[in-house]
């Protein structure tokens, strides 16, 4: 296993990784917009790595127990941290995506809530990836708020613990498993936004040149590329590689 975690030039890293034994758990916080009153004294990068530490803790117990409940008891606990001093009710309260990969005897477990996707190769790739984000009728402020955490919205680790439910899910048997990548959207670039490769390409990259590499050739083409109205040029970029 392989990964390197590496935050926007000039901005902390509101990523989150960590790994061990037979797992992973990748965080993306949500960057919050200019002039956004969210409620909490505390930032993305604060809950990235409240949640992604509760739910390291427990990955590390081999407990076997159904990720969304790992994930939803880790929202629980972080919220608890921080009810007294935060507004939890504000529908701008700090976000992140989830991602975590997990061996259990024969078979990998996958899961995802919003955008960061898992790429597995055996037999042929596979995207695991929710894209109930990109497929919002509208991108204003008050349209992703009113979408956040909400039926026929996209879900996120924010505040509700009930939020982890809504994350998609399964599991695929380690026989013919040779690779498997978890990328925030900000090492996914390179496929989902740039065009500049394909999935197979990517992971081949990571694999014979290795996380760092990946990451180079995206600040590379982030450079070069036109910024989007309300866009970032620049993203906190965390890649992990799986060898089976």
């Amino acid at each position: 296993m392989s990964y390197v975690s590496e935050a926007a030039p000039g901005r902390p890293n509101e990523d989150f990784v960590a790994a061990g034994p037979g797992w992973v758990v990748l965080l993306d916080g949500a960057t919050e917009p200019d002039g956004v009153d969210s409620g909490c004294r505390h930032d993305p990068a604060w809950l990235v790595r409240r949640v992604g530490g509760q739910i390291a803790a427990r990955l590390a117990l081999e407990g076997g127990e159904p990720l969304p409940d790992l994930v939803a008891e880790a929202i629980k606990v972080t919220g608890e941290a921080h009810t007294a001093t935060c507004d939890l009710e504000n529908p701008d309260s700090p976000s992140a995506t989830v991602s975590l990969l997990r061996r259990r005897d024969e078979v990998v477990d996958w899961y995802v809530l919003a955008d960061s996707p898992i790429v597995v190769d055996g037999g042929g790739i596979r995207v695991f990836r929710d894209d109930r984000v990109d497929r919002l009728p509208s991108y204003t402020p008050e349209s992703v708020r009113r979408s956040r955490n909400s039926p026929g919205g996209f879900w996120v680790a924010s505040t509700r613990p009930e939020a982890a439910y809504e994350g998609l899910t399964g599991e695929v048997p380690v026989r013919g498993l040779t690779r498997a990548a978890v990328l925030s959207d900000g090492a996914s670039r390179l496929v989902e936004r740039f065009d500049a490769l394909g999935w197979d390409e990517l992971i081949d990259v990571l694999d014979e040149e290795g996380p760092r590499e990946l990451v180079r050739r995206t600040r590379v083409a982030e450079a070069r590329a036109d910024v989007r109205p309300g866009g970032k040029r620049y993203d906190d970029a965390t890649a992990v590689l799986v060898r089976f």
